[in-house]
């Protein structure tokens, strides 16, 4: 298992919880915030794990595609399962920031004329 997928699964369920909004808006003093932080986090998590994935099926891509090689790929189809079965990148990015986990910050406000 790849140092990525052992950190971001770790003692998260790939069931949904109910969170309390509160603690979510207490992070930035705005629900909506929070909310957008989270979900740049998910997306940034989940173009890591497609890279990754992408990456370690290309190992097993073979140009000349025989019906025996498609069946036989048991390797493949294990690496893509245990990809289903980690949680949901929306899952991992609100656990990293419930626990502080993760960085942001608020640009200038400008003013317009």
């Amino acid at each position: 298992m790849s140092k990525l997928r052992r950190q971001l699964s770790a003692g998260i369920a790939n069931n949904v919880e109910t969170k309390s909004l509160d603690d979510l808006k207490n992070r930035t003093g705005n629900l909506y915030e929070s909310i957008a932080i989270i979900a740049k986090r998910a997306n940034q998590i989940n173009i890591s794990l497609k890279e990754e994935l992408h990456n370690k099926l290309d190992e097993f891509a073979s140009h000349t595609d025989s019906l025996e090689e498609i069946h036989e790929n048991k390797e493949q189809i294990e690496i893509s399962r245990a990809y289903e079965r980690m949680p949901n990148p929306a899952l991992l990015a609100t656990q990293e920031f419930l626990d502080s986990k993760v960085y942001f910050r608020k640009g200038e406000d400008q003013l317009f004329d």
